[in-house]
């Protein structure tokens, strides 16, 4: 063993300087010093090679041991992820409570899965048949919501030569034999260990052409985000970022929610913490946890750990991507996960770029995000699978121009500007709907004609030209007041208020309006857009806007964000029908007193 033990030369504070292990590998896992905490090699040279470590460094000294352990930093994957919050590194959060109290002690070693519970297993294939790597043999109903696919690893193929009945195993007994090619016998357990730096492999990228649909508002009408997409949310101080991306997590339309707080406030992840198990999920009923996977490393913990969590958080979304399931993957914050880079290259003493941010800081982005999308996963048949990758952006005062956020806007297809004005205003969510984008609008527009209908691109282009005109005069107004503007201007102003206060401001704490189906979205949108437009008719035949603005149908407008799920349809119907007898009864009245032959445009 004197070999694969080395000492402690240099520290600096998560990053020691090592000796004495000339075989040591590029992101090998070490335990440093006497109490073994948890390292990673990040630098090696020909004596010498540089760990991060990633719990605290204080009372470590020189000349302590470094003990090699041969493997990279990687996760367990199987039963037991789901409902499960951990640290950066999988340890735990509950397990590592009851055993050093409110307050983790260091150096301890626990693992991400539970090797003792047992799981009903079912099995899928039965003795003689041929499997692959990613093959399916059996399934684990691990939550009242998620049922796991066990799958072959990767490395392993040949013939099935025994597999277990029906019944209870741990993750860690041996489930299935396989038989190679070459006459070896492969075990294959419940539970797979698979590095964190390297992607999983699939078989195939395939087109993003279905919607991710979010519950909000704003997002699935103007920026839609796709299956497998990427996008941003930036923003300063006290804009939503969390807010939105808490909304987005609970109620998006992906079967599981994997959702990272690397660097997040203590608070805020408490909250979440505390929040979400009492959460139901919208289409089952049952608690949201049983589809989730939280991990916290708050801004108090070791700044190196912080760097793992998102390697962490996406090797567990590719686990179940490969099982067939729509993944949707949280990051909270990139730009705190991005100063532990540079706290980290800073010390190594590595040049630094834009703002102290190292060189290599775009590509570890592109490295991360290019992580999702949509593939066909290993195994037979086409099974499909995506992990969608959101990541918050916390630029220093709002100040999208700074290296985080610009570095991964070259990255992301999809572009949520909060506006710190709107925030101030009570605005949610924040997104300012005229500087955001999302490149999948394209790519979306045939699911969205077929599923909602034809006029859907129609509408959100009224929308936003609406919207782009109240922009414009809004400046003039500020100048000579809406009085001096003439009927037709007005009308824009009233149409664009109502598609902001009607239709884009979201209540993520009401019951009702915190999610919006994207059916009742289609037609709210509708609705407030043929009102626009009646309103439009009714100003050239001489109306005024305040006559319009008499209408007993604005109210119900103004309620149909809170128009409950089940019961949308016949409330939008009895609206639409509603709105047309107002203004059919109107133009009579004004027609019949003489009023619009003298007032015609």
């Amino acid at each position: 063993m004197t070999e694969l033990i080395g000492r402690i030369e240099t520290i600096a504070g998560p990053v020691i300087n090592c000796s004495g292990l000339p075989s040591v590998r590029m992101y090998e896992v070490v335990r440093v010093g006497n109490q073994q905490l948890i390292g990673e090699v990040i630098e090696v040279a020909e004596d010498e090679f540089t760990t991060q470590v990633y719990e605290e460094t204080s009372g470590l000294a020189p000349g302590e041991p470094v003990i090699s352990t041969g493997d990279s930093l990687s996760v367990e994957l199987g039963p037991g992820l789901l409902g499960s919050i951990y640290d950066g590194i999988q340890r735990p959060l509950p397990t590592l409570r009851e055993i050093s109290g409110d307050f983790i002690s260091r150096g301890l070693h626990v693992e991400g899965l539970d090797k003792t519970k047992k799981w009903k297993f079912t099995p899928t294939v039965k003795v003689g048949d041929t499997v692959e790597p990613g093959s399916i043999i059996g399934e684990v109903p691990e939550t009242g919501i998620i049922t796991s696919k066990i799958l072959i690893p990767v490395g392993v193929a040949g013939e099935v030569v025994e597999i277990v009945p029906t019944g209870e195993y741990t993750v860690i007994e041996t489930i299935c034999k396989v038989k190679g090619s070459h006459g070896d016998i492969h075990d294959v357990m419940m539970m797979q260990r698979t590095p964190v730096r390297i992607g999983r492999t699939f078989k195939d990228r395939v087109s993003m052409d279905t919607p991710l649909i979010t519950g909000q508002r704003v997002i699935d009408t103007f920026m839609p985000q796709a299956k497998g997409g990427t996008g941003a949310i930036p923003g300063g101080f006290g804009t939503g970022k969390t807010v939105t991306l808490h909304q987005f997590a609970k109620w998006a339309d992906a079967q599981v929610v994997v959702y990272v707080g690397c660097g997040e406030r203590r608070n805020e992840m408490t909250e979440a913490l505390e929040e979400w198990p009492h959460l139901k999920d919208p289409k089952t009923g049952r608690p949201l946890m049983e589809r989730t996977v939280l991990i916290a490393n708050t801004s108090n913990m070791p700044v190196a750990a912080r760097e793992a969590s998102i390697y962490v958080a996406v090797t567990i979304a590719e686990y179940f991507r490969d099982q067939g399931y729509d993944v949707a993957l949280m990051a909270d914050s990139t730009s705190r996960w991005a100063e532990a880079l540079r706290e980290i290259s800073g010390r190594l003493g590595q040049l630094p770029s834009e703002e102290g941010y190292p060189a290599y800081l775009g590509s570890r982005l592109a490295q991360f995000y290019e992580r999702g999308g949509r593939v066909k996963a290993l195994g037979s048949g086409d099974r499909l699978g995506s992990i969608t990758v959101c990541g918050a952006v916390s630029p220093p005062g709002g100040d999208f121009s700074e290296p985080v956020t610009q570095a991964t806007l070259r990255i992301v297809k999809v572009f949520w500007a909060l506006d710190k004005d709107l925030a101030a205003r009570r605005f949610f969510p924040a997104i300012n709907t005229l500087t955001s984008y999302s490149l999948y609008l394209n790519t979306l527009e045939k699911w969205h004609r077929a599923n909602l209908g034809e006029d859907w691109p129609g509408l959100v282009k009224d929308a936003l030209a609406i919207l782009q005109k109240d922009q414009e005069l809004r400046e003039i107004v500020q100048l000579v007041g809406p009085d001096a503007l003439p009927e037709s201007e007005r009308a824009v102003l009233e149409a664009a208020r109502m598609i902001k206060e009607d239709f884009l401001t979201q209540s993520a704490i009401h019951e009702i309006d915190t999610y919006s189906p994207i059916g009742k979205t289609y037609r709210m949108l509708r609705i407030i857009i043929g009102f626009a437009q009646k309103m439009t008719t009714a100003v050239k035949m001489g109306i005024q806007v305040r006559r319009v603005l008499e209408l007993s149908i604005l109210d119900n407008i103004a309620r149909m964000k809170i128009t409950p799920w089940d019961s949308y349809e016949s409330q939008m119907d009895a609206i639409e029908k509603k709105m047309e007898r107002e203004f059919q009864s109107l133009f009579q009245e004004l027609s019949e007193s003489g009023y619009l032959a003298e007032h015609a445009v």
